[in-house]
């Protein structure tokens, strides 16, 4: 069985896991509910489109996408209340898992500042020689000290929580990412700020 402790020692290796089609195809089973640690949302409660994203934290489509189109997606549709959005935890390797992990330990209202963090920094600590050690340099930026960085890593509670909320991506037919699921319609994929406004537009006007 995985160990938390995995996340200290396993290796920095990344899986090339985005497909590069965007077609919509029809989810495998219902959405699960959110984990344990719960979803955090952002957005308007009352809006007319609901996104669903399920990311790696060392996935580069993924980095791609949060550096490239999340901007313009969220200035568009979920600041001005059109979109409600929400990531879920899917990562590809203990690394990954770490990066999460490390994003929910001070709290759901600093969950978005560390993801773009990460995301926006992931050459810097994902793909070099000692991943581990980038990251706990990255993250003492956040406000991390080394003993609260190796503390968050061994919460076995959290490390739980984000292998739930991964195996249920899994059951929902996740097997790549990014993958978003928006109203319900699963697509694969970093997609653009283009192909988004084509996605929502219909939805927002039904």
């Amino acid at each position: 069985m995985t160990n938390r402790r995995q996340l200290l020692t396993g290796a920095a290796g990344i899986a090339a896991a985005a497909l590069a089609g965007t077609t919509a195809v029809r989810a495998q089973s219902a959405l699960p509910a959110a984990g344990p640690l719960g979803d955090v949302w952002l957005g308007s409660p009352d809006a007319k489109v609901t996104i669903i994203e399920y990311a790696s934290m060392t996935c580069s489509h993924c980095a791609h996408f949060h550096t490239e189109t999340w901007p313009e997606l969220k200035k568009r549709f979920i600041d001005t209340g059109k979109v409600r959005f929400t990531l879920r935890e899917f990562p590809l390797d203990p690394l990954a898992t770490a990066g999460f992990m490390l994003a929910r330990c001070n709290g759901n209202d600093k969950f978005f500042p560390m993801v773009d963090l990460l995301f926006t920094q992931q050459r810097n600590w994902a793909f070099v020689d000692k991943p581990v050690d980038a990251l706990s340099a990255l993250v003492k930026q956040a406000g991390f000290t080394q003993e609260s960085f190796e503390a968050c890593l061994k919460r076995q509670d959290i490390y739980d929580a984000v292998t739930l909320v991964k195996d249920g991506g899994a059951k929902a037919g996740v097997n790549s990412t990014p993958t978003f699921f928006i109203n319900g319609q699963k697509r694969n994929g970093a997609l653009s700020i283009e192909e988004f406004d084509k996605i929502l537009q219909p939805l927002l006007a039904g």
